[in-house]
């Protein structure tokens, strides 16, 4: 009887309200794991860009005073973000949504920017021409996804199997996959699909639908490779897997960046050549290619750290979904594992010249504002979750206790 007068006073006042809340129900581990692979990112991207910024005159790159204001954004706003109940952010669910594709529509407006070697990745918004500063939508499309997705999910969590709901959950997915291959951001399609498949998995869809999704896919390939995919990516795979198929000076071009990313990790050994060390040329090295530069200057050993600090996240993502009975609490933190692991796979096998280029950042240890930032709000995800599972829990019991 006690026991659950103390859950009436934990449900009446709050667990996670006040400053003992704070302390007691934010997830540290998770929080300290995510400021370490940041901080080690952080080092690795001044070391990428600390020559030009002495050239320039300054300490500190414009990269690496964008990536640390990011992340201290980021962390605060993932700490106020745990004080909001996950299921208000579910319940407006459409919100968040609407915003995210309006976002990515503006893409397709003058604000829509490219790199002038990359004219077909409409991925970034620049409000003035000149200005140094960009967003990148589809990052925070990401988070919009993950929320949207499992309010869907649940609402058909018990027929998720029927054909209407696997089309429904198609389309649904579809919409985010089909806006940011438009904008040529292959890399974030990509992520998008191994994070609807983790979460149709985990809801419970039968093995045998995505042997249908599988079968249906192969037989669209063509229209896939020759409608949807740009001349400068069909390049960059043929390049990497058939390189007899292109000539010599568009292999050359192409997989220039990846050669120097293996020399950089071949290079670096055992111990690395020593930070601030890096002796080899790699185009967007603190972007895309920043694991390449923990390998030439902290060698195998410091490759291994990262790698190592990666998984520890993603394990502690693991084990806070594990602990809460909740579907809806499971899908949202698996949702960001999911993510982030796979967003890493595609990072590092493309430094090691395992897939081709995407441009697809390194989770936390890449340079980039909206990519930091948006990473510690899907991590804020998770903290709500930690915050809230177990009060929620504690009024099941309660409500148990009270009519049974």
């Amino acid at each position: 009887m006690a026991k659950y007068r103390n859950k009436q006073k934990s449900i009446l006042g709050g667990s996670g309200s006040g400053a003992k809340g704070l302390l007691r129900w934010t997830d540290w581990p998770t929080l300290l794991l995510c400021l370490a692979c940041s901080i080690f990112g952080l080092v690795m991207v001044h070391s990428a860009t600390h020559r030009a910024a002495e050239l320039a005159g300054r300490t500190f790159s414009t990269e690496v005073v964008t990536m640390a204001l990011a992340i201290v954004v980021g962390i605060v706003a993932a700490v106020v973000m745990s004080f909001i109940d996950y299921e208000i952010l579910l319940r407006f669910w459409w919100v968040i949504a609407i915003i995210c594709v309006l976002l990515m529509l503006l893409l397709l407006t003058p604000l829509g920017w490219a790199p002038d070697f990359r004219p077909d990745a409409t991925r970034w918004i620049r409000l003035t021409p000149d200005s140094p500063f960009t967003f990148q939508p589809s990052e925070l499309l990401r988070l919009g996804f993950i929320i949207s997705f499992t309010w869907h999910i649940h609402r058909v969590r018990d027929n998720i199997n029927q054909i209407k709901n696997i089309a429904l959950l198609g389309a649904h997915a579809m919409v985010p996959f089909g806006l940011v291959v438009i904008t040529g951001d292959l890399g974030s399609a990509l992520v998008l699909l191994f994070v609807t498949i983790g979460m149709l998995f985990l809801a419970g869809l039968k093995l045998r639908w995505f042997a249908a999704i599988i079968a249906m896919a192969a037989a669209a390939a063509p229209l896939i490779w020759f409608q949807f995919i740009s001349t400068f990516q069909r390049n960059r795979i043929l390049a990497l897997y058939f390189p007899d198929s292109l000539p010599p000076e568009i292999v050359a071009r192409d997989m220039y960046q990846q050669n120097q990313a293996m020399i950089a990790i071949g290079s670096g050994q055992l111990t690395g050549r020593g930070l601030f060390n890096s002796a080899t040329f790699v185009p967007l090295q603190e972007h895309d290619m920043i694991f390449s530069l923990i390998g030439e200057e902290l060698g195998f050993i410091g490759a291994v750290l990262a790698v190592a600090l990666l998984a520890a996240v993603i394990i502690r993502l693991v084990l806070v979904s594990s602990r809460t009975r909740n579907l809806r609490a499971r899908l949202l933190c698996s949702g960001v594992a999911f993510m982030i692991g796979a967003q890493a796979i595609i990072n590092i096998g493309v430094t090691l010249r395992l897939l081709p280029v995407t441009g697809i950042t390194l989770p936390f240890f890449s340079a980039g504002g909206s990519a930091n930032l948006t990473i510690f709000l899907l991590i804020g995800l998770v903290l709500t979750v930690f915050r809230f599972q177990n009060e929620h829990e504690d009024t099941q019991a309660y409500f148990d206790y009270l009519y049974n």
